[in-house]
């Protein structure tokens, strides 16, 4: 089974590819970097060749300082003293989640063999015993050709439905609809709907996996030599992906995408993004393909860092 079968992976197969798809010692033992090694001199010169108008668009969503069900744990933005103004304005964070656009370090997962990326230890509080696979590594950003998959769009819905997630053959169908060919070190953009799925629902979003991606994707991804995941919706719940929770994770998260990609493959992975209005320029404009670029905060030793990805068409 797989993408030549146009079909997802039964739980045997899927348990293979943490092997199959793994780059543990690909770039070296002490790699920092992970499938961002795909993103070279000649691909950023490349991507830089992309921008025509020389219009940029954010893909990343305002902070929520407002507590909800999506988000318990919410940012805290206050004035540290009276009258201090903008001279002690202070903001604080929890970094991952559901709602705030973040780029996940390779040590934010570890596998069920208690592994991070290139087959570092995390300490039982899940940090990392040794300075490694932190965000600080990537502090000289991602510049790279970023491509758009709209979902909705090629499926001629305003979301991806709960129940049809996004498979890796589709997104090699949307390639080709698009007139794309994917090349090493693209950054990987899938939409499937968050604004839209939310507004015609009249829901609130729960802390939880609602639909997205699939764990297929992820051989699509291998495949290609992508060198970063960015997406609105994330992994697929569980009930949509049909295979065992590959973590310990006690959240009602799916990670089926997020534990291979991050933990065996090394890839870099933006939740949350905001892709709308970079899906109406690309329909405007029918070209899916552009420069990206995204700086995380040079947090020392951190898991993850608030983004704000830039698409410059």
């Amino acid at each position: 089974m797989g993408l030549a079968e146009r079909t997802p992976p039964t739980a045997e197969e899927y348990q293979r590819w943490f092997d199959q798809f793994c780059n543990w010692g690909r770039w070296g033992d002490d790699d920092e970097l992970g499938t961002l090694n795909h993103v070279t001199s000649d691909v950023r010169r490349a991507a830089a060749q992309l921008v025509q108008e020389g219009r940029s668009i954010a893909l990343g969503r305002g902070l929520d300082a407002r507590a909800g069900e999506a988000n318990p744990y919410p940012a805290h933005h206050f004035i540290a003293v009276d009258g201090s103004g903008g001279m002690l304005d202070y903001f604080g964070m929890f970094i991952h989640g559901i709602t705030c656009t973040h780029i996940d370090a390779l040590c934010h997962l570890r596998g069920l063999d208690g592994k991070t990326w290139n087959g570092k230890l995390l300490a039982k509080n899940g940090m990392p015993e040794e300075h490694t696979g932190t965000i600080d590594f990537l502090r000289d950003g991602i510049v790279t050709r970023g491509v758009l998959y709209d979902v909705p769009r090629f499926r001629g819905t305003p979301y991806v439905e709960p129940g049809a997630p996004v498979h890796g053959w589709e997104l090699q169908d949307i390639a080709a609809a698009q007139g794309v060919t994917p090349r090493d070190g693209d950054a990987v953009i899938i939409r499937s709907g968050w604004d839209d799925y939310w507004r015609l629902n009249e829901a609130r979003p729960p802390f939880a996996s609602v639909t997205g991606v699939h764990a297929s994707a992820l051989e699509f991804l291998y495949g290609t030599n992508a060198s970063v995941l960015v997406w609105d919706f994330q992994d697929a719940p569980i009930a949509d992906q049909n295979l065992p929770n590959p973590t310990h994770a006690a959240v009602p998260i799916a990670q089926h995408v997020h534990v291979v990609a991050l933990v065996r493959m090394g890839m870099p992975i933006i939740d949350n993004a905001a892709l709308d209005p970079l899906a109406t320029a690309c329909a405007a404009a029918n070209r899916w393909e552009f420069l990206f670029t995204v700086a995380p905060l040079n947090i020392p030793r951190g898991t993850g860092s608030p983004v704000n990805p830039l698409a410059v068409l």
